[in-house]
């Protein structure tokens, strides 16, 4: 078995209300940073996982992510992953 990281992003669907991001948002422009259009708030994992191949990895962080770690009626997700070299 190898040893892998993997990068889960979770962020909401467009068009779901985000408070926290235009919360961040309003603040940024009232610091003076108006060029800033949109932000929205996310949740970043890194988790540490074995498996056989990177496909494998990436099959079982799938199916976390539709059963627990993320929302699939509002939140989409994209997984990167990177095997660590022992």
């Amino acid at each position: 078995m190898s040893k892998w990281w993997v990068k889960l992003e979770i962020f909401l669907k467009d068009g779901i209300l985000d408070p926290q991001g235009k919360a961040i948002n309003s603040a940024l422009h009232s610091l003076g940073f108006e060029e800033v259009e949109e932000v929205r708030m996310g949740k970043i994992l890194r988790l540490k996982i074995e498996g056989e191949t990177e496909e494998d990895i990436r099959d079982k962080v799938r199916k976390m992510s539709e059963i627990f770690l993320a929302n699939p009626v509002t939140e989409n997700f994209e997984i990167r992953v990177e095997k660590i070299c022992e």
